[in-house]
């Protein structure tokens, strides 16, 4: 018994054999997260760099005393002045309670014919 032996075709190299670097759409999927990596760098030394500063250290008390300082002004002129972003204030917190109509929102009496 003989044995014939085939020979395989040859085969055509490929035209385009270069390496990985050389193709675009390699650069194209990892320029994504290379960009990302060095934006959360910049980010991180930003933050780093330049802390939010502190509002006020002792910030309760700044508080207490504005308020003190504007109970105190409701019987002089700055508080009538006040008055309508205080209601709203007061109408945003309660919006159940209704505000009083004002004279030109009052209902008129209708006259009979």
């Amino acid at each position: 018994m003989t044995a014939t032996v085939s020979t395989p075709s040859p085969v055509a190299p490929a035209a385009d054999v270069q390496p990985w670097w050389r193709h675009g759409h390699v650069w194209l999927i990892i320029s994504g997260p290379a960009i990302v990596i060095v934006a959360g760098i910049a980010t991180a030394v930003i933050a780093v760099r330049q802390p939010d500063p502190v509002v006020a250290e002792d910030y309760y008390r700044r508080g207490v005393e504005i308020n003190r300082t504007l109970a105190g002004t409701e019987q002089g002129g700055a508080a009538t002045a006040m008055m309508p972003a205080v209601k709203a204030r007061n109408h945003a917190a309660d919006p159940t309670a209704a505000p009083a109509p004002s004279p030109a929102q009052a209902p008129t009496p209708s006259t009979p014919r």
